[in-house]
Parts: structure tokens; sequence; C-alpha cells
């Protein structure tokens, strides 16, 4: 399902960012050449990079990276996650948006998305 692998692929942006500004590096959320205009078009090389990942390692993937994502979140306190410029690489925000918008927020779409889907579904097997 690609609404899986897009949750995936915005987990790693989320761990992967933290992971590296944590480490000293300076990485921006959204890589180059993305910007928060242009992203879709980074969505879309997502879907484009999974055409072969089959449902069985979409699903693994995905459980590994929620893992991963809550266990970022239970190991930072709230000052970490909710202070805005707690971290200087979080701009003028805090971790704790990237969170929500990584995981909870992309839940709410991806479950809206699938239930699109499935009533598409119904109405196409009448």
């Amino acid at each position: 399902m690609i609404y899986f692998i897009h949750l995936y692929e915005w987990h790693q942006l989320l761990l992967n960012w933290v992971a590296t500004n944590t480490s000293g590096g300076d990485k921006p959320f959204l890589p180059e050449p993305y910007t928060w205009k242009t992203y879709g078009e980074m969505n879309i090389g997502f879907w484009k990079k999974h055409q072969t990942t089959n449902y069985d390692e979409t699903v693994a993937l995905l459980g590994s990276s929620h893992a991963e994502v809550m266990a970022l979140i239970e190991a930072l306190s709230d000052e970490e996650l909710f202070e805005k410029k707690h971290f200087p690489w979080a701009l003028t925000t805090n971790i704790g948006s990237y969170c929500i918008s990584a995981a909870p927020s992309h839940y709410d779409w991806a479950i809206k998305k699938i239930k699109q889907w499935s009533k598409g579904e119904k109405e196409r097997k009448r």
C-alpha cells in the first residue's frame, strides 16, 4: 500500500534529521532540492522508489519505523520536544511539531486516504 510507504518515508525523514543533527551534523528536515513548497515532488519520488516493494515488506518497514519514531519520542523530555528553539537546528519551532507531522498527523491523513480507497473499491464491485 502506497500510504504505508509514504508513512515509512516520512518517518525516515524525521529519524535521519534528528540523528544527524543531534550528532553534530547540519541537515535540513527536507532533503535538497525539496522545500515546503515542492515536497509533493519528493512524495512522488517515494512512490517511484518503492514500485517493487511488496506488501509484506511495506508492512515490516512501517512497523519498524513506527517503533523507532515512538522510541525517539519517548527518549526526549517534554522540554526537548516542545520548547521552541531548544535545538537550534529545529529553527523557530520544536522537534515535537515535526514528530506530530511525521506520525499522528500523517496517520490521520493515511486513514482518510485508505477509507476513500476502500469506499471506491466497494463501489467498483457493485
